[in-house]
């Protein structure tokens, strides 16, 4: 191989980690969405709203992976497996939520709960995938998981939590999959 025809690769290889790290990013912005606005009064709103900015995004990430790359992603050996354990232990994680907010009897934890859990997640994702806004998006969904719990804390009924955070964490899932796609 010569070096223009690897430098090449690596152009391809990170415009199409990219490109499916901001369609991921999207369509996980719009569950969130949904699963937030059903705890509101606008759900319909909510929805359209949605399903718009999911489609904008999604078409960012097309468009915007292929422009100029100006910073190509450095991936650690075996960077898939590492990403395959990564996701493994959330959806693990995620199934123990669930039973263990059931089991307690306080299944208005288990958006919470998630949200942690999808945020934990996202800084081993940063390393794996060379993608330093994704320790933004780790940050965030916790600080989201962290004010849906207040929100409970205060009182508020498992709507209230829902909306909170399924909205939070579908912005923070938009904005990081708007990012990734436009800025690299």
């Amino acid at each position: 191989m010569t070096v223009e025809h690897m430098d090449a690769a690596c152009v391809d290889l990170t415009r199409t980690l990219r490109r499916r790290g901001g369609l991921v990013l999207a369509v996980f912005g719009l569950v969130w969405a949904l699963a937030g606005g059903s705890g509101t009064s606008f759900a319909t709103p909510v929805t359209v709203v949605a399903v718009a900015v999911t489609i904008a995004a999604a078409e960012r990430a097309f468009r915007g992976t292929a422009g100029p790359v100006t910073r190509t992603v450095r991936l650690p050996e075996k960077w898939n497996r590492g990403v395959g354990l990564v996701n493994a232990a959330e959806l693990v994680a995620i199934f123990a939520v669930i039973a263990a907010s059931n089991a307690s009897g306080r299944p208005e934890l288990i958006p919470v709960g998630i949200c942690l859990v999808v945020g934990l997640h996202f800084f081993p994702l940063a390393r794996l995938f060379d993608q330093r806004q994704y320790r933004w998006a780790a940050v965030l969904l916790t600080a989201v998981a962290l004010a849906g719990l207040a929100v409970l804390a205060a009182g508020a009924g498992a709507e209230t939590v829902r909306a909170v955070v399924g909205l939070g964490a579908a912005l923070v899932l938009w904005g990081t999959s708007f990012h990734v796609t436009l800025r690299g």
